[in-house]
């Protein structure tokens, strides 16, 4: 009996055996269902990008551009009374030639038009764009956004142009694929590729309206401007900036979204610059704090702090304490957001808000107003400012400035020192955003005033006695 059973047992234990090895066989013989890679792509024996890219590669152009830049130099050197007491021949300025590479994307081929970055084109004198047939083209300027770092130039030729056709950023989804096509380091056109790292990313500090794509597509100096595409070949970013504090790709770039570039070009084509609505008012990140302080479980949303009177906000009944978590269908995570919407808006345009307000949900539409400006003659403020007219406009990011609008020539304040576009930041050493800090910020001391002024790219003081 226990003889038959030892028998019994071997004899199944070499069957197993010998089902386990035939189904093993089996198995590596037959198609397995997980995820791989395609065998072919158009008939090619291994997969490749080569047939898009070799279609998008003709709408990313490169762009060159040249300034002539001031070269600084001693006041007393410009001074004529300083020049004729030494017998020094008459003054002229010097100039130096700044030159700059980025990259660009042809969008519409019939009218020639190319979007790229505000700080590839910025103070540029001459553009030329360069195909990849080879071809130079000469462009112009057709409208810059700083706040957006998007800019729009027009070729001269627009013969045998091809565009890129647009995608749709909103789509896009983290690990998405990506390819970056530019002109780094001058290089000539090169194809990087990646997935899309994260999305709507803010804060960075790069410009004054951030909701970027983070691909780790290798970006480098002069792919600014250069398109950031999706596996067919559509458009779905424009590439401006990298984070790396050497300078060189670490795989952490950002692309503005299409969607937000379309809508930048859209006004510069028409205007020539963008005319941004204000909703008129102040709002802060909505904070697990605030959250529970408000007895809400939501994590999400913008908290207005203060509707400003007349305002398009004021107008609909929106009030401090109302939290914003929609705006047009599109989910609010925090000010930024709100921010970013209503910047986007042309004025006039009807935004749908939904808020909460005592725990309930509430919808409200309201329509987008051109910003509040406020102006006055210089001498309402004080006689050393005759001949300037001086404007406070309201901006959406709640802050107040005082911009010089025109300043007669030999005026008081042409003398005082004030030019038009100006920016009067601080008097005295004290900040300035209204005309009631501006009169109070003077009044304190009637002998003198430093200002401190922003013009264009450099700050400066000016003593006024």
């Amino acid at each position: 009996m226990v003889v038959f059973q030892k028998s019994k047992y071997r004899y199944l234990a070499a069957a197993v055996a010998t089902v386990s090895i035939c189904l093993v066989l089996f198995l590596s013989l037959v198609p397995q269902s997980r995820a791989a890679l395609p065998l072919a792509v158009n008939g090619n024996p291994m997969p490749s990008l080569a047939d898009m890219v070799e279609k998008a590669i003709p709408a990313v152009v490169n762009i060159s551009t040249s300034s002539r830049i001031k070269v600084l130099e001693n006041s007393l050197m410009s001074d004529p009374f300083f020049r004729r007491f030494f017998d020094l021949p008459k003054h002229k300025q010097r100039f130096r030639e700044n030159k700059s590479l980025g990259s660009g994307v042809i969008v519409d081929a019939k009218k020639g038009l190319i979007i790229t970055n505000h700080h590839v084109i910025k103070k540029a004198d001459k553009i030329t764009v360069t195909l990849s047939d080879g071809r130079s083209i000469r462009a112009k300027i057709v409208g810059v956004d700083p706040e957006t770092d998007v800019g729009v130039i027009q070729l001269n030729n627009r013969s045998s142009l091809t565009a890129l056709p647009m995608g749709n950023s909103n789509l896009l989804r983290v690990g998405d694929f990506a390819v970056a096509i530019g002109n780094p380091f001058g290089l000539g056109q090169t194809v990087t590729s990646g997935i899309i790292s994260a999305l709507g990313r803010k804060g960075l500090g790069l410009e004054g309206y951030e909701d970027f794509i983070q691909t780790d597509a290798s970006i480098n100096p002069g792919n600014s401007g250069g398109a950031l595409v999706n596996l067919r070949g559509e458009l779905v970013g424009i590439n401006t900036a990298i984070f790396a504090r050497g300078g060189g790709n670490v795989g952490i770039g950002f692309a503005i979204p299409i969607e937000m570039a379309q809508r930048i070009m859209s006004q510069l084509v028409e205007y020539g610059e963008v005319r941004r609505g204000l909703l008129g008012v102040r709002a802060q990140d909505l904070t697990a704090e605030l959250a529970a302080a408000f007895g809400l479980r939501i994590r999400d949303g913008a908290v207005i702090t203060r509707a400003v009177p007349g305002s398009a906000a004021a107008k609909a009944g929106l009030t401090a304490g109302d939290i914003i978590v929609q705006a047009n269908k599109r989910k609010i995570r925090d000010s930024a957001d709100l921010r970013n919407v209503i910047g986007l808006s042309r004025i006039g345009e009807k935004v749908t808000l939904t808020y909460i307000r005592n725990g309930k949900k509430n919808k409200v539409t309201v329509v987008v107003l051109e910003p509040k400006r406020l102006r006055k003659s210089g001498h309402e403020i004080d006689r050393r400012f005759t001949g300037a007219v001086l404007e406070v406009s309201f901006k959406e990011n709640g802050k107040e400035g005082i911009k010089v609008m025109s300043v007669k020539p030999q005026s008081a304040a042409w003398l005082s020192g004030l030019r038009s576009k100006d920016q009067i930041l601080s008097v005295n050493r004290k900040r300035v955003r209204t005309f009631d800090e501006l009169k109070a910020a003077v009044a304190k001391d009637r002998r003198q005033m430093l200002i401190n002024i922003q013009r264009g790219d450099e700050g400066l003081f000016v003593l006024v006695r």
